[in-house]
This record gives C-alpha cells, structure tokens and sequence, in this order.
C-alpha cells in the first residue's frame, strides 16, 4: 500500500469513528416520564395549546411511548413554574411553556428571571388577543369602549390574567393608550388565568374581560359574549373573520402573543435537538393545525435558534413599552 493510500484508509477509518461518536454524542431520546409545567390553571388557552401537543406528541408516537403529564403550578407570574424547571435542570424529561406573557411579566419586574437560562425550544402558536363585554351590556364597540373610559377611567372593571402587566394586560392597555385613555389609573382586576376571568365576567363581576380567543369564541357562539376588537394586525378566519381589529376602528395598535415551549436550564445540543424535531414533526399534525385554527391562532413554527432571536429582539422592545405604559413594578 503506498503512503497516499494508507492515509486515505486511515482517514476514512478515523472518519468513521468521529462519525459514530457524533451520532451516539447527539442522540437523545425519553427513557422516563415527560412532565409538561404549566405556570397557569386550567382551561386557558396555554392549557388548550399544550393538552394539543400532549396529545400529538403520544398519536404520533414521538416520545417512545412514554406518558406525558401536564403539572399546573400557577401563581407568581410563572415564577413558581420556573422554579420547577430549575430544579430538574438538565433533565429534558420537563418542559415549560413559553408566552410572551413571560417577557412581560419580567419587563414589568413580576418575574426575576433571565429567560436565556431556559432555552426555547420551539414557538408553535401566534395567539389572538381579544376584548370582550357580556352580551347585555350596553358597550357595542372599541370606540364606545374608549368613550365610556375617556369620561371616567374607573367606570369599568377590566379583567385580566394571569397578573397585572401581563400579555392580556398589555394588549388592552397598548390601544387604550394610543386613544388617550389614562391607562395608569384604569381599574385592572388580575386573576390566575383566563378561565377565571371569563368566570368573573359572566357572573357579573368585571365588564370587560381581554384574553385570546380560545377563551372568549366558545362564550361568544353561545351568545353570552360580545367581542369587541381583536389585537392583531388583521383579521382572522373563520369565526375571527367577523371580529374588527382595534386599527378598523380608527386606534392605530396592535399587539401579537406567542406561545411555545422551553427546558430546564443546562441542556445539550442533542436534548433540545430531541425536541426541536419532534415539536417540528407535531407543528404538520393535521389534529394539530386543526386545533389551532378552531381556537382562533395562527400555526408557526420556529426552532430554537429562531425563538431565541425573537426572545431577545422581543424581550427589548417589551421592556420599552412596558416603560412607556407605567407598567413597572416598584
């Protein structure tokens, strides 16, 4: 064998080996229970969205058969779900979930956390922020909402949750603003999460109530819900079709949430490679897209490096509109 042949083979050979040490190195796969943290209650859409993927994850057979349960740890402004993720860092058997509600709520100084410490791992809804009144109540649109509160800002109770200065706190407050309510005195009643909102409001215990649209649609085919404005930048389909965005009633705002999924701190390449495909793979599910779409949001879906830019470029402006609005905790 001549030299330029034997370093061929020893290269290959040595190729081969790296190969195959790459390949054991970035394999990860469940080999315990998958417990999914959620930092709200029940029936919200956070709950919808992740019972959603609960459920894609096991069709589709994408965590090796292992069961998925979903722990709620409400309170704190998602402080105490957090927690959970920190104390099983490096365990990518829990995920968390992701909202931009998180980088509200930190803007606002509610949460002491750097959300660079648990990687998003992938963004899978842009969600419809709404406000709605009940049926009877003598408030029929966004202008006359803004009228009502424009000759006393306090007349109306506004629901919202899961704390003050969160995403549903901020998609109200944002067009109130830019129509020159006074928003710093408004009368915000936070609750836990939006299925208690909406409680309160049927019950007659707040006016309005400002959440997404999974909450909201189901009571307003029931006839028991009025909604007033959508928070995106154009309409939805579907049932949304019929809802006016705040801009079509002349206030130049618009505020889009995400909602996705994070892990513990300190995970690998190959644990967040883990659930970046298999979250990909549950993104193109039929049940998946059809859930979404039923429920009012807009199907996405970026990896982490690409939720990790939105993070970071969302996160700043955030702050500067949560500054703007007064919103900070002292």
């Amino acid at each position: 064998m001549n030299l330029k042949r034997r370093e061929f083979t020893i290269a290959m050979a040595l190729g081969c080996i790296g190969m195959e040490a790459s390949a054991q190195s970035s394999s990860w796969k469940p080999t315990d229970r998958i417990t999914y943290v959620l930092g709200v209650t029940p029936g919200g859409s956070v709950d919808i969205y992740a019972r959603g993927i609960q459920d894609a994850l096991t069709q589709l057979n994408l965590i090796q058969g292992k069961t998925m349960l979903i722990d709620y740890k409400p309170g704190g402004a998602g402080i105490i779900s957090l927690q959970q993720l920190q104390r099983n860092s490096g365990n990518a058997h829990w995920l968390g979930t992701f909202h931009t509600s998180t980088l509200v709520a930190i803007a606002a100084g509610m949460l002491k956390a750097d959300l660079k410490d648990y990687p998003p791992v992938a963004m899978m809804v842009e969600e419809t922020q709404m406000v709605a009144v009940r049926a009877d109540s003598n408030i029929k649109s966004a202008t006359e909402l803004v009228t009502a509160l424009s000759k006393d800002v306090t007349s109306l109770k506004i629901g919202v949750a899961p704390a003050l200065g969160s995403g549903t706190h901020l998609s109200i407050a944002k067009p109130l603003k830019v129509a020159g309510v006074d928003i710093k005195n408004l009368t915000v009643a936070p609750f836990k999460a939006s299925s208690e909102t909406m409680g309160a409001l049927l019950g007659g215990h707040i006016d309005v109530i400002s959440a997404t649209a999974p909450v909201i649609m189901p009571q307003v085919a029931a006839g028991k819900v009025r909604v007033l404005a959508s928070a995106s930048p154009t309409r939805g389909s579907g049932a949304l079709a019929q809802v006016p965005t705040w801009r079509e009633q002349g206030i130049a705002a618009d505020f889009v949430t995400y909602n996705g999924l994070l892990l513990p701190p300190n995970m690998s390449a190959a644990q967040i490679a883990f659930w970046e495909d298999a979250l990909r793979k549950v993104s193109q599910h039929p049940a998946w897209l059809a859930l979404v779409e039923k429920n009012g949001g807009r199907p996405v879906y970026r990896d982490h490096a690409e939720s990790m830019k939105y993070m970071v470029s969302e996160q700043k402006s955030i702050n500067e509109l949560v500054q703007e609005l007064g919103l900070v905790s002292k």
